[in-house]
């Protein structure tokens, strides 16, 4: 974005109450796999009217808009994001307990929101202490583990369209499926969430969050970037198994790697770019439609532009 239009969006933004922004972020500072190209126009919303605010003025200048949120299940391409990214965290992470019901604000930690759960003897909230995402994301893709689902315990969502205005979903109306919501096909910002949860004992809670924890130390990699599960798991089988059967643990392209812990984490071995891990999403894809006749559908969401192909 050229000096004259950075200085018109400067002045759109400001005029709607965004004063702080930062134009070509790279993205890799802001995503677990630790690679992504620059965002044009790069907001942290301090506030609810914030986010409003830059939504409003993405529409007055036609700037196209993303949410990310703690950037864990998510692949930016090299070329980085066009428009505007909006990123949820800490300044729109309230949470408060009234009863059995916890309502969290879309840029908290999901992993956080579930150990204040277990704090005030809640249930219901364990399976998010190993999805290290936002509120806001987990809803929007109805994350899960250990048996766990949004699904079962959302009561409601808080939901911002583009032209800065909420609605409250109810849990139906968000039409829930394996990994999906409607908000995955319909742009939107969780603002809020609210889940209702049933009273449990702190002790058998917390020994079941550091079994699980042990669990995923022990057979995911966790101390290298990674993005959690790639692959969806197909009906009736894991991906993970179907990408070891296929011999497809410890393939590398470039700086990317399929975990040897983990066939269905893909690792950043330190230098990886976007496409060195679209290129290994791919070859994987290919090889188990090859060898089982099975579609394994992404589980990260890719967004923005690769590079331009350079000239010979």
């Amino acid at each position: 974005m050229d000096p004259r239009m950075q200085q018109r969006v400067a002045a759109v933004f400001a005029a709607h109450g965004v004063t702080e922004i930062r134009w070509n972020e790279p993205m890799a500072r802001h995503t677990t796999w630790r690679v992504g190209g620059p965002a044009d126009v790069f907001v942290v919303p301090q506030s609810v009217d914030e986010i409003a605010g830059a939504l409003r003025a993405a529409g007055e200048l036609g700037l196209p808009w993303t949410v990310v949120g703690r950037g864990s299940n998510m692949l930016v391409l090299d070329g980085g994001i066009r428009g505007l990214v909006l990123k949820l965290a800490d300044p729109v992470g309230w949470i408060e307990v009234d009863g059995h019901r916890l309502v969290a604000g879309g840029g908290r930690s999901f992993v956080s929101a579930a150990h204040v759960a277990i704090r005030h003897g809640l249930s219901g909230l364990e399976f998010a202490t190993g999805i290290p995402g936002s509120v806001g994301g987990a809803v929007m893709m109805n994350a899960g583990a250990h048996g766990g689902e949004v699904k079962d315990i959302l009561a409601w969502a808080d939901v911002m369209d583009g032209r800065g205005e909420i609605r409250r979903l109810a849990r139906a109306d968000l039409r829930f499926a394996y990994r999906y919501s409607r908000l995955k096909d319909e742009p939107g910002v969780v603002i809020a969430a609210a889940f209702d949860l049933e009273p449990g004992d702190r002790e058998e809670m917390l020994s079941r969050v550091r079994a699980w924890s042990m669990r995923r130390a022990s057979t995911q990699p966790l101390s290298q970037p990674n993005c959690g599960s790639v692959f969806r798991n197909p009906e009736g089988t894991h991906a993970g198994r179907l990408i070891e059967e296929a011999g497809l643990k410890g393939l590398t392209i470039g700086g990317a790697q399929v975990s040897p812990k983990h066939a269905n984490f893909i690792v950043n071995l330190g230098h990886a770019r976007a496409s060195d891990i679209l290129m290994l999403i791919r070859r994987v894809q290919e090889t188990v439609r090859e060898r089982f006749g099975i579609e394994l559908e992404t589980e990260v969401r890719i967004v923005g532009e690769p590079l331009p192909a350079s000239g010979g």
